[in-house]
């Protein structure tokens, strides 16, 4: 089974950035869509970025513009700059991974932004 370990949450003010990590370790994949989930307290888990094993991303409406989604297969790592942060942001961001053989979650990171 892959393991996957988030990294680079914190705070920071509005508009300010921050650039989270996942290190895949175990039985890695290439050929998985990987992607970033955020979830909110009191609100459902929601997508925010995923990219194919093709190098083609995926965002959020309200994130398109703001983050960038990246992997580098090398590496075995997926990466999210995220720029210009707004309050809203605030969350436990997730690495995710999808595969023939099922779905795999990281611990998560938290994330917040305020004043």
């Amino acid at each position: 089974q892959v393991q996957l370990v988030e990294s680079g949450g914190g705070w920071v003010q509005p508009g300010g950035s921050l650039r989270l990590s996942c290190a895949r370790s175990g039985s890695v994949w290439p050929y998985d869509v990987v992607g970033w989930y955020r979830q909110a307290p009191g609100k459902q888990r929601e997508p925010v970025a995923t990219m194919s094993s093709g190098g083609v991303p995926r965002y959020a409406d309200s994130v398109k513009g703001r983050f960038t989604i990246s992997r580098d297969n090398a590496k075995n790592t997926v990466t999210l700059q995220m720029n210009s942060l707004k309050p809203e942001d605030t969350a436990v961001y997730y690495c995710h991974s999808q595969r023939c053989d099922g779905q795999f979650w990281g611990q998560g990171t938290q994330v917040t932004v305020s004043p």
